[in-house]
């Protein structure tokens, strides 16, 4: 069976506390767009090899863990804990590039446990589905129910928000830059946003420029000017607002219109749909 798990925006991100387990609380809108990885699994014809359960193979955007390390590997085994799974094959094809903020290895862990849901009859309701992708990443039970939504806790605590942007043209932008996580948070100073994210998304979106804030970005562009510079070229290029996404390298623009930005961006990776 195929499944397609899409990748996600970050609509502002403000970092208001570090907490006592060493995480940080965080404000901000996941907005799921339409860059799509493809997931195929389909149950082993006989026992695999060496004891296996799993036999995973990948195209597309090469994938530097090792299998045990990879998301869809992970949320197959945390299912089998509980349920009992046959042996299966998986082939994940990789258009989401990694360490881009657009949460590629969440989505598919997500959508892998959707599928081996639905593909052995195992009735899993949905609120267990997210308890169970919460294990895997603290952004992964977002694409469970994939829907607009205000997030704040580690990230992994929703409400249900309306917001539509299909009537605009989206373009997303990721250079060759892997931006660590870690390193992201270590110069952050936690703070409280003046106004919440959820009250800005509720203007037009030609004022999210004066309000909507990625607190990532003081410190990522000093490191990687790159980046900067792709938000400065998206604007150039008429965007009502753009902004990097999460904590990763990928920027996104919100245009009013269709823009061609393969030129523009030459040799990067390239995603828009309108």
């Amino acid at each position: 069976m195929l499944i397609f798990p899409n990748a996600k925006i970050n609509l502002g991100l403000n970092v208001v506390e570090k907490r006592k387990d060493g995480y940080h609380n965080i404000e901000t809108v996941f907005y799921p767009v339409g860059w799509r990885d493809v997931l195929e699994i389909i149950p082993a014809e006989k026992k695999l090899s060496r004891n296996e359960d799993v036999q995973f193979r990948s195209s597309g955007i090469r994938i530097t863990r090792g299998i045990q390390k990879n998301s869809c590997v992970k949320a197959y085994e945390l299912l089998k804990e509980k349920h009992d799974l046959p042996p299966v094959k998986m082939h994940l094809h990789k258009l989401i590039p990694a360490g881009a903020g657009l949460g590629g290895g969440s989505a598919d862990a997500a959508f892998t446990l959707m599928l081996l849901n639905k593909m052995f009859k195992l009735n899993i309701p949905e609120p267990e589905l997210e308890k169970s992708a919460t294990v895997i990443g603290a952004d992964c039970s977002f694409f469970i129910r994939n829907k607009p939504v205000f997030a704040k806790g580690k990230g992994d605590e929703f409400e249900a928000i309306e917001l539509d942007l299909s009537q605009y043209f989206i373009a997303i932008v990721k250079p060759d830059t892997h931006v660590s996580t870690a390193s992201a948070y270590k110069n952050i100073t936690p703070k409280e946003a003046a106004v919440p994210v959820k009250e800005i998304i509720k203007k037009p979106v030609a004022e999210w420029k004066n309000f909507l804030v990625n607190d990532f970005e003081a410190t990522v562009f000093k490191k990687h000017p790159v980046i900067r510079h792709i938000k400065d070229q998206l604007y150039e290029s008429g965007a009502l607002y753009a902004s990097m996404s999460g904590s990763g390298s990928a920027v996104f623009g919100i245009f009013s219109e269709e823009v061609n930005i393969a030129e523009k961006f030459n040799g990067y990776h390239i995603w828009s749909h309108g």
